[in-house]
This record gives C-alpha cells, structure tokens and sequence, in this order.
C-alpha cells in the first residue's frame, strides 16, 4: 500500500474501505502483538502523544500500555471502540463514518449503548488473510482521526517490514 495523504480532519468510507482490504495480515501470533504494540509505542513516544494502545485478539488482550499523560478514561474509550470493530468487522471510525454520512447517530442506527459501544476513529481490525477479523488494535488519547491515523500508519509499516 502507497501512503496517501488525506485531508487532516475526516476520511471517506471509500479510503477506509481500501485501508482494511489492504491492511491485512498472513498470520497474527502473540509475538506479533507485542512487536506491533512495542512499534505504536515507539511512534507515539516520537510523536510525544498522551495515547493508551491495545491489541487484542481471540477476546484475550495482547498488550497494553499507557503512555505519559494518557487516563483510564482512554481505557475506557478503548474497550468502546474495540465492541464496535469486535460487533461489526469495520474501523470504528468507518462505523461512525457509516453513520455521519446516512445522517443518523450510531445510537438510533444500531440502538446499542454509548456506554458500551464509541464509533468514534481509533479502533482498526486486525484480519488475517482468508480467516476473517481475528480482533482489533486499538489507540485513544488523540482526536479521532489523528488516533485512526497513528494506528493505520504503523501497521502499514509493520506490514510491509514483513517477509
């Protein structure tokens, strides 16, 4: 996948759409979790970001960190948008996308609580290759789309440093 620039503030269902065929995995094992996890932290300790990351996969939490000036509302945040892509198989931010563009609030669409589900961008499927979204890689602390962001990013990179 070549990086593309998008506009900062907002990502069409189209690009988000392309991102997940594109951004996906032969195998997933736990030593790829923590390799992935240790990358994120990596990046948003160069980018100085207040961000928690989590990757979790078969319902079991990988890794987890939380970085200077993150909170456990991130915490939060992140097991919210992580039911979202585990209910539906997409980007939380494609899921809250989905919605902006028909015109209704994810809440009325889906009638799930806001307590428990966030289509909020952050949250990017992890799928593996002819088995299908296995979990979810997750960060929070940033607005939306600057968290979508730092996630596709690195595992982009991850990815293409993959033999």
């Amino acid at each position: 996948m070549t990086p593309k620039l998008y506009p900062q503030d907002s990502l069409t269902l189209g690009e988000l759409e392309e991102q997940e065929d594109e951004l996906r995995f032969t195998r997933f094992t736990h030593q790829d979790a923590w390799d992935l996890g240790l990358a994120l932290v990596e990046e948003a300790r160069r980018r100085i970001a207040p961000v928690v990351i989590d990757i979790t996969s078969g319902g079991q939490q990988l890794f987890h960190a939380g970085l200077p000036g993150s909170s456990p509302d991130n915490d939060s945040w992140i097991a919210r948008k992580g039911r979202v892509v585990t209910r539906f198989g997409h980007s939380s931010l494609y899921m809250g996308q989905l919605c902006r563009d028909q015109g209704i609030a994810f809440k009325d669409k889906f009638g799930l609580p806001l307590a428990r589900f966030a289509a909020y961008g952050g949250a990017f499927p992890l799928i593996v290759r002819e088995v299908g979204v296995i979990g979810f890689v997750a960060v929070s602390g940033l607005p939306e789309v600057q968290d979508h962001r730092l996630v596709v990013q690195v595992v982009e990179g991850f990815l293409r440093s993959r033999p």
